[in-house]
């Protein structure tokens, strides 16, 4: 049984994601389109398009262009919006770091990716040069490293020309449903399709103004955030990292209809007593995606803000959405319905299940991958016949609401981000102090879930010790919350460990 979209199809056009965009930047030159949140320095569409611009003409004359990557490792900043796209319009392709990562997980995504330059802020400077031994760039000024002005050339007049459906423009890595870090082959169909299929169901208004935490560098923050407000003639304002206070200062200021968010922020919003010091009328809906939302944290934040709680779906091999909760509408406990031009599927064993049925959910759609980057195997398993097997438990109702019972895959979705028990399990093996290792992921009221490692020890091991090895080599969030010490690793014959018997 297929289920399709309410909605009616978009029409898939020939546009790069940067065409796309620029469409939504005409019309007046002086409207401010990014704002700097910490510090309220504005670009206008103006200044976008001719940074855009003159960027890939720099880039193009420097031979980058198809097939040719170029890495960004920076938070969130207008001229994140500006890297990206430039490196888009001069038909390359951009694969984006977690600014989290630590140097041999940045050196990981750049070898695997070959990138052949590496954007940075001044503050990344001494991770991106311990990663990476090319040119590296900066945005703003550092002592050894090019400034991003120094890359500007003369404005290109067009698009690099590109294929629309099979070029690569963005290459996020994602750990997708099983095993180590993968990069994620988005073509500019794929992000121009997923732009206008949130447009149809979750909607932005010209004007509209939202507040950009979510890290551009993370497909929801990417496309939902970014690249759907440029493209829908709206704006953003961006954070850096998240802090509660900014942000409640910030969605007030630009009294802004739509916190998009993650479950840790839910909590803080539905519990902190900072929430009651800002005028928060303006807020229409809390929408939140990148990992389950409880249902009663949403009503909690519904109830004190006054606003519908709303959930969406997707996974960065779905550029990032499949299925959104329609702007207006709300429904405790689902993720919405399918986007148009998406067809999705419950699968069980192999055949489609029957109404009320709970199976892996499959979805078809213009927003789906190509593939992951030389990982032809990988790709092969996830991809079938065209359709994407999430990894995920769902169901839908009789009316196309889909609801997310539970994930079939292993990774561990921290604060939205993903951690493959297997990465962090590697790492932990190579400790002197550790004979063995497991990892599988708890709930956790703030993070939604966290990592928790379960070691066999050599004799006179010490988890401080442990803990130390590990700091150096993985990202905050990948850290086990709590290392156990325990005689033997649950294991099958085959040797694969046994996750559900390892204690909670």
């Amino acid at each position: 049984m297929i289920h399709a979209s309410p909605f009616p199809p978009i029409a898939l056009t020939g546009e790069s994601i940067t065409e796309r965009i620029f469409r939504g930047l005409v019309g007046d030159p002086d409207r401010v389109v990014l704002i700097d949140g910490p510090s309220g320095r504005e670009m206008t569409a103006g200044a976008l398009e001719a940074g855009i611009r003159r960027l890939a003409g720099g880039l193009k004359a420097r031979g980058i262009g198809k097939g040719d990557v170029v890495a960004i490792l920076a938070p969130n900043c207008p001229e994140y919006a500006v890297v990206f796209h430039g490196v888009a319009f001069a038909g390359a392709t951009v694969t984006t770091i977690n600014p989290t990562y630590t140097a041999p997980e940045v050196s990981h995504q750049l070898t695997d990716s070959g990138a052949r330059l590496l954007v940075t802020v001044p503050a990344f400077l001494e991770t991106a040069r311990a990663a990476f031994a090319g040119e590296i760039v900066v945005i703003g000024e550092a002592e050894g490293a090019t400034p991003l002005t120094a890359l500007m050339g003369e404005p290109l007049a067009e698009q690099v020309p590109i294929d629309a459906a099979t070029d690569v423009v963005v290459l996020p890595y994602s750990s997708g449903t099983t095993g180590l870090p993968k990069g994620v082959r988005l073509s500019h169909r794929n992000l121009v399709a997923n732009v206008d299929q949130c447009l149809a169901v979750i909607g932005c208004n010209p004007g509209e103004w939202s507040v950009g935490f979510l890290p551009f560098f993370h497909i929801y923050g990417q496309t939902v955030l970014m690249n759907l407000h440029l493209a829908a003639g709206a704006g953003v304002v961006t954070m850096p990292r998240f802090d509660l206070e900014q942000f409640l200062t910030l969605a007030a200021k630009y009294r802004t209809p739509t916190l998009y968010s993650a479950p840790p922020v839910a909590v803080a919003l539905a519990k902190h007593p900072m929430v009651d010091q800002f005028d928060l009328s303006c807020v229409e809906r809390f929408f939140s995606g990148a990992a389950p939302l409880g249902g009663d944290v949403g009503d909690a934040v519904a109830g004190r803000i006054g606003c519908l709680s709303v959930q969406g779906y997707g996974m960065t091999e779905m550029s990032p959405v499949s299925h959104a909760t329609p702007r207006g509408q709300a429904r405790k406990g689902s993720v919405g319905v399918t986007l148009p031009s998406t067809e999705c599927r419950i699968v069980v064993d192999g055949r489609d299940a029957g109404p009320g049925e709970a199976g892996e959910l499959w979805v078809r759609g213009p927003q789906v991958m190509l593939g992951y980057h030389n990982r032809p195997e990988a790709t092969a398993e996830t991809l079938v016949d065209g359709w994407l097997r999430t990894g995920d438990l769902a169901e839908v109702d009789a009316e196309g609401w889909v609801y997310i019972r539970d994930r079939l895959k292993e990774l561990i979705k921290v604060k939205g981000f993903q951690v493959a028990p297997a990465e962090v399990e590697a790492v932990l093996l190579t400790c002197p102090m550790v004979r063995d290792a497991a990892v599988r992921g708890v709930p956790d009221d703030e993070a939604g879930e966290v990592p928790v490692a379960f070691v066999v020890p050599t004799e006179g091991a010490e988890e401080a010790a442990i803990r130390a090895h590990l700091a150096g080599q993985l990202a905050h969030y990948k850290l086990p919350k709590r290392i156990t010490f325990i005689e033997a690793i649950p294991k099958s014959a085959s040797g694969k460990i046994l996750r559900r018997m390892l204690p909670v």
